[in-house]
Formats: structure tokens, C-alpha cells, sequence
């Protein structure tokens, strides 16, 4: 049958995961849509895809694994998109939205190692490798003494480099281990207080044209009121700090019945200087809460807080 509904992605196997949980979630919504072939997953490489020899944020930082996907949502080849939103930029094409957020998974980020129980067990000069910024930075505010080095590649093609002893650790999200069914081969969870989380980290965005309304139709009933509430004040931060790749920020809001607490982190690459801030308020002020951290950190940070510091270094 003719796909009632095109869904666009990244196809490595986390990606892939994500939209299989959508396309799941919107069969088990609307009985149309669980036909065979009813909804259609159109997979591309993009650009953060093909580049694998230098950083992201050499590349050129966020969008690079969601520019090609939009172009498609735009000329109409694929009518929604999903995304792992702490790849999002926070600004949109025009006349696109992220229309509505799934459940989201759990936002701490995972250790792993052959060598040390933790960070803190790493024998001095041992090498940390690691695609992130935020957690590269992390990494040497609490442990100075290590080494660290970009490690490229999907999830899998990073454990396999650790396996192969290329680094003697790395960080992955938890949240993508357990969509993969990888969770048991983490060596531990680390705490929001060992590792404050990137931007949404956990959180799958839908993205649609503003002006289809009959896909929003059906995208809008998959809606997580929470993961949306925590996610805008936790964008608030990174938007109003004008993040990007080249800027590790961190945050995290959680939510306990109408209360929301946000944390949130700017860190030099480096590691040697930051700056935090937290809010206590209520959910229904999720963006307020988020700009005005995000404004405090802004008003905190040197002239020259990033001058100096080149975040490139060795891709592994």
C-alpha cells in the first residue's frame, strides 16, 4: 500500500531504533496507521554521518545531523522527522516545528571502561575518548591529570575502538544504550552530580511542517506534556547562551508534580574554568525559568572565557 505517512532519519542503528519506537507508538494510536506499509522510515546519511575525521565542532557544530532530514520535511519527500533532540539547534527553518516529544528516557550518561570503576579510579595520563564537548570538559574540571580524545562513530563503533584499546574509557548516553538493548555493558551510570547531562539528553523530537495539518494530527497525539516542559526550559538555557557545538553547555530540569527544578553548567573546553546556576519554580514556567538561567550565566562569563582554547584536537 501507499505509506500513509513518511517518516525521516538518520539510519545508523540508533537512529533507526527511534523511529521504529515512533513509528510503534503512532500504530498503536490510530488503527490506519498499522498496516503493513502504512508508515514508511526513509533513511539518510547526513553530513555529521559522513564526516569521521575531525570534530563536530570543527565540522562546523549543531545541525549537522539534521540539515538534509529538514530539506526533505521542506520539499515534502518525507512528512516528519525524528530526531535525537540534543542534536537540534534551537533555532528551526522556517516553517518548521517540533511538533511533539516522546517519553523520555533516561538522561544520565554512561561509563565506560575495562580499567576503572569510575572516573575517579582512571591511573593518571589514561586516555578518555569522547565526541562531546561537554563531557570532554567534564572530564578534565574533575580529572585534570587525563587525556582526552574525540572518538568518532556510532555507538557501536565506539565500543568496538574501546574493546580494541584505542582509549582506556568513554561516555555514551544511557538513554540510547537502552534503545539498543546495550545498557548491561555499561560499566556504571554516572550521577547529574558526576555528569551533568547535554541539553535534552534522552529526549526524541518530531519535526513536521507547521502548515500540514493532517500529520500534525497524528504527531500530536504521541505528545509527552512532561518531556516537552523539561526540554523547553532546559533549550531556554542553551538558546539564550547562544549554544553550540564549540560551547559545552549542560542543564537539566526535572519535574515533581507541578514543581521543576533546572541545573545548568558552562564550562571552557579545557575544563579549567565554569559557571552554574539553578531554578526552583513552577512547570507552567518551564521558558521563563530557562532564559533566566541562561541569562545569569550569560551576565557571568569573561570577555574572553573561550579565547585560547582550541577544542579540536586528535580525532581517534
Amino acid at each position: 500500500m501507499k505509506a500513509l505517512l513518511r517518516i525521516g532519519t538518520r539510519g545508523s542503528p540508533l537512529a533507526l531504533a527511534q523511529a521504529h519506537e515512533t513509528r510503534d507508538r503512532l500504530a498503536a494510536a490510530f488503527p490506519e496507521l498499522a498496516a503493513d506499509g502504512a508508515v514508511e522510515i526513509v533513511t539518510f546519511k547526513t553530513e555529521g554521518d559522513r564526516i569521521l575525521d575531525r570534530t563536530l565542532s570543527a565540522a562546523g557544530g549543531k545541525g549537522l545531523f539534521t540539515k538534509e532530514i529538514e530539506q526533505a520535511l521542506i520539499d515534502g519527500s518525507v512528512d516528519l522527522a525524528v530526531h535525537s533532540m540534543k542534536d537540534v539547534p534551537t533555532s528551526l527553518p522556517d516553517g518548521l516545528a517540533i511538533t511533539a516529544y516522546l517519553p523520555r528516557e533516561d538522561h544520565r550518561d554512561a561509563w565506560f571502561s575495562p580499567r576503572a570503576a569510575s572516573l575517579d579510579d582512571l591511573p593518571a595520563g589514561a586516555l578518555v575518548g569522547t565526541a562531546s564537548l561537554r563531557r570532554q570538559a567534564i572530564v578534565l574540571m574533575r580529572r585534570p591529570d587525563l587525556r582526552v580524545v574525540a572518538l568518532r562513530g556510532n555507538v557501536q563503533t565506539r565500543l568496538r575502538k574501546l574493546e580494541e584499546g584505542h582509549v582506556d574509557a568513554t561516555l555514551l548516553a544511557m538513554a540510547g544504550l537502552n534503545r539498543l538493548g546495550l545498557a548491561d555493558r555499561a560499566t556504571c551510570a554516572l550521577s547529574e552530580d558526576q555528569m551533568l547531562p547535554a541539553v535534552a539528553q534522552g529526549a526524541i523530537g518530531i519535526e513536521t511542517r507547521i502548515a500540514d495539518d493532517r500529520t500534525n494530527a497524528f504527531v500530536r497525539a504521541l505528545n509527552c506534556a512532561a518531556t516537552a516542559l523539561r526540554v523547553t526550559a532546559e533549550r531556554g538555557v542553551l538558546a539564550t547562551l547562544d549554544g553550540s557545538c564549540r560551547t559545552p553547555i549542560a542543564a537539566l530540569a526535572l519535574i515533581n508534580g507541578d514543581a521543576m527544578s533546572l541545573k545548568a553548567l558552562v564550562i571552557r573546553p579545557d575544563g579549567q574554568q565554569w559557571f552554574t546556576t539553578g531554578r526552583a519554580g513552577n512547570k507552567a514556567d518551564a521558558l521563563a525559568m530557562g532564559i533566566d538561567a541562561g541569562q545569569e550565566l550569560k551576565s557571568k562569563l569573561p570577555a574572553a572565557f573561550f579565547a585560547g582554547v582550541n577544542p579540536d584536537g586528535p580525532v581517534v
